[in-house]
């Protein structure tokens, strides 16, 4: 996930399936659903990692700090949160456990920063620290290649959909060899079915592969020469860009004074990253009903050059 806004739209199953939040700062709107996330992890296995720019912990610290915590040493479960701050050059890591009472553990990591935040082997998050007047983090998220499950192959070889199939993808995407065997089982009527395959025969009856997706999200930023020139190098060729377009250029020394883009801005930053798709959003409340006046203005500038 990209920023903890208001989350109470989403079902819990669906928040549960979070393991990773990129925080682009800790202004309101960008931070107040920690809480809620917090809530539905309480009483779970759960390890939760968040990231943030310079300045993280004491967010994160403060929030914790505002609940009290007699009562969780009474769960049978765990939860830790690992916070990571980023600096220009290195990331900073804390954690807290709850059967602790969140308190901060003893050990800090550190270890060198050059752009990549986390790394798995289907994907990885890159960043890039931004002006908003305070460190504001721009992210990327990269595919190196992505699984599509073809449910006709399924169908023909008399396999169910299931978790299996997360095992199935994590062996392609660690590039197991294709004459590894590999397992697939399933429960139905109360009985567990297992059936053997050679990887690489299965993926070729029921994958296919597609070349990896970018993308990029920035918001909070001021137009300037620096924001412009990491935003272009972090949003390159992105598949899909989700950029701010607080104000129209009309209005651009209050976007100037607020540190925030302008529709025009938005479109040119578009363009000139060379990116695919892109959808402006954070509209300022100044312009309600004219969304559409908002994207002409960007359209109008992403295509120009």
């Amino acid at each position: 996930m990209f920023d903890f806004g208001e989350l109470h739209s989403l079902a819990a199953r669906d928040l549960l399936k979070i393991t990773h939040v990129f925080v682009t700062h800790t202004h309101m709107d960008h931070f107040i659903g920690f809480d809620t996330l917090l809530r539905i992890f309480l009483g779970r296995e759960k390890e939760l990692h968040i990231f943030g720019p310079s300045g993280f912990f004491a967010h994160v610290e403060g929030k914790l700090a505002g609940y009290t915590w007699n009562l969780v040493n009474e769960y049978e479960t765990n939860f830790t949160l690992r916070v990571t701050e980023v600096y220009p050059e290195k990331t900073l890591t804390r954690s807290y456990v709850c059967k602790d009472r969140f308190e901060r553990q003893r050990q800090e990591i550190r270890e060198a920063f050059s752009g990549i935040l986390w790394k798995e082997p289907s994907f990885y998050v890159e960043a890039a620290i931004l002006d908003h007047r305070i460190p504001c983090l721009g992210l990327s998220l990269v595919e190196n290649f992505y699984v599509n499950i073809i449910k006709e192959g399924l169908k023909e070889l008399g396999l169910p959909v299931g978790p299996w199939l997360n095992r199935f993808k994590q062996a392609l995407y660690e590039k197991k060899d294709p004459s590894d065997e590999f397992h697939v089982s399933w429960k139905e009527g109360g009985v567990i079915n297992e059936r053997r395959f050679v990887l690489g025969d299965l993926a070729h009856k029921i994958a296919t592969i597609s070349p990896g997706r970018k993308v990029t999200y920035i918001t909070d930023i001021i137009g300037s020469p620096e924001n412009y020139e990491k935003v272009i190098n972090l949003a390159n060729r992105a598949d899909y860009l989700f950029i701010e377009a607080a104000f129209l250029d009309r209005d651009r020394q209050i976007a100037r004074r607020k540190y925030h883009l302008t529709a025009r801005e938005a479109g040119e930053l578009a363009r000139m990253s060379d990116v695919k798709h892109y959808t402006l959003f954070h509209f300022s409340p100044r312009y309600t009903h004219m969304a559409e006046e908002i994207e002409k203005e960007a359209r109008v500038a992403a295509r120009k050059g």
